[in-house]
C-alpha cells in the first residue's frame, strides 16, 4: 500500500465518503463508492473516478491517513 491525500466527507454517523484522491501527481476526482468493509489493516472503500477506473482506499484511522492498495484499470462497477 501506498499513502496518498485524499479529500473525504465525515457524515454524523461517522460515514466516510471519499471525494478525491492524489496519486502519482494526478488529482482523481470520484463518481462513486462500492464495497466497504473493515479489518486490522483498516477501512476499505472501493472507489470509481471520473474515467471508470476503480481503486481501492484504506483509512488508518489511529494514524489518521489514507493509503491506496489495488488499481484494477479493466474492472468497472456493474
Amino acid at each position: 500500500m501506498e499513502p496518498i491525500e485524499v479529500t473525504a466527507r465525515f457524515d454524523e454517523q461517522g460515514t466516510i465518503t471519499p471525494l478525491h484522491f492524489t496519486w502519482k501527481g494526478v488529482v482523481h476526482r470520484l463518481e462513486s463508492t462500492g464495497r466497504r468493509w473493515a479489518d486490522e489493516t483498516g477501512q476499505h472503500i472501493l472507489v470509481m473516478n471520473t474515467s471508470g477506473r476503480i481503486y481501492e482506499l484504506t483509512f488508518k484511522s489511529g494514524e489518521g491517513r489514507w493509503f491506496i492498495g489495488q488499481a484494477d484499470p479493466a474492472h468497472k462497477f456493474v
